[in-house]
């Protein structure tokens, strides 16, 4: 249910943005195009000017727009989910290229098809007629840069969140803000005896293989991945967010469930299965904007810190999942689960001691018990 569920978020996602993004590009080009031309040309008579009004072409390029959108969605859509991690990535952006342009000469021939029907337009669709017509290739050229442009919109929403990158665009974190976030260490466990089994090719595959999964299941639960940093991942929530359905929780049993789904693949191809063990605290720190060569989002503040310490934690009291009490008193867990404090301990580099609790959960039966 939940990769169904998974997949129909990223299919309206891909379609709605897609969408939008394709109708308003051809909306702007009709514009570009074909407003204020009856001014320019001065040799047409006053009756073929009101044969040319700019509603049409402006609704039929809107038109298209649209359909093309629909289209490149669902394009993207079976790339990013069935041809992406099968393909290499030289292969996938060839076909990616074929499929997007085989769909745009299908969009424009239906739709030129259907409106020279109904408005004065001026198109003889014979079989190859975009290879020479040099309307089409001038349209075609617009479509490849706005391409471009929404492949960096994309590629920057997704490295920084859309929210996130709409808020740099406005200049939200030129000076350091003050947030309440949840921080999530996650690290595999026994990464340097799985190094040495593997050797660094196939160990390099082998963490992409897990992060794979984890972004399987990141959309689901509202989390946003903050950073990558070898074999460890950093999850991030606004807070509330995080709380939320105890989102902050169910990602990591969510992708306990998804790894143990592909038992068999880990086993197979690498004769180990990956195990990883997490550290989660949340309260107020800072977020700015850092560098300048290469600039990102950074966050500031004790909570980071003491997330990977109570990370760091785990090997210590043999657990999986660490929280804070101070995280967990806020959360809403299962009446049937019975909360018991593991202890105060002293994480290193503080001067006060921190409670924590190790969360443990069935993920057959996704009941959560805390130990």
């Amino acid at each position: 249910m939940k990769s169904k569920n998974r997949n129909g978020k990223l299919l309206i996602k891909l379609l709605v943005q897609s969408i939008l993004f394709w109708g308003f590009a051809l909306f702007s080009y009709a514009i570009f195009r074909f407003y204020g031309l009856e001014n320019e040309l001065d040799t047409l008579t006053p009756e073929q000017l009101q044969e040319r009004p700019f509603g049409i072409p402006l609704f039929v390029a809107t038109t298209l727009g649209l359909g093309l959108g629909l289209l490149y969605g669902l394009i993207d859509f079976i790339y990013e989910k069935y041809l992406l991690k099968r393909l290499r990535l030289g292969v996938g952006l060839l076909v990616n290229t074929l499929l997007h342009f085989t769909s745009t000469i299908f969009v424009f021939s239906l739709g030129i098809g259907f409106f020279s029907k109904i408005f004065p337009i001026n198109f003889e669709l014979q079989p190859g007629w975009w290879w020479f017509d040099k309307r089409f290739w001038a349209v075609m050229w617009y479509i490849i840069l706005a391409s471009l442009v929404f492949s960096i919109l994309k590629i920057a929403a997704e490295r920084f969140g859309p929210g996130v990158f709409f808020k740099m665009l406005m200049g939200h974190y030129k000076n350091p803000q003050e947030e309440e976030r949840i921080f999530m260490f996650l690290d595999l466990k026994d990464s340097t005896t799985i190094a040495e089994k593997l050797e660094h090719h196939k160990y390099s595959q082998f963490i992409q293989d897990c992060f794979y999964d984890l972004n399987e299941v990141v959309l689901d639960y509202g989390a946003e991945i903050y950073q990558y940093v070898g074999d460890e991942a950093v999850l991030s929530w606004p807070y509330q967010k995080g709380l939320a359905n105890n989102n902050c929780l169910g990602v990591f049993f969510a992708f306990e469930a998804q790894r143990l789904s592909r038992k068999e693949y880990y086993l197979s191809k690498y004769d180990v299965f990956p195990e990883f063990k997490a550290g989660i605290h949340g309260g107020p720190l800072m977020v700015a904007e850092v560098g300048f060569v290469k600039k990102e989002l950074a966050y500031h503040g004790d909570v980071i810190n003491t997330s990977a310490r109570i990370q760091a934690e785990c090997n210590k009291h043999d657990a999986n999942l660490l929280i804070s009490t101070k995280l967990l008193d806020e959360l809403e867990l299962d009446k049937s689960s019975k909360p018991t404090f593991l202890g105060s301990v002293l994480l290193k580099g503080k001067r006060k001691e921190i409670g924590i609790s190790s969360i443990i959960t069935n993920p057959i039966s996704g009941n959560i018990d805390l130990l």
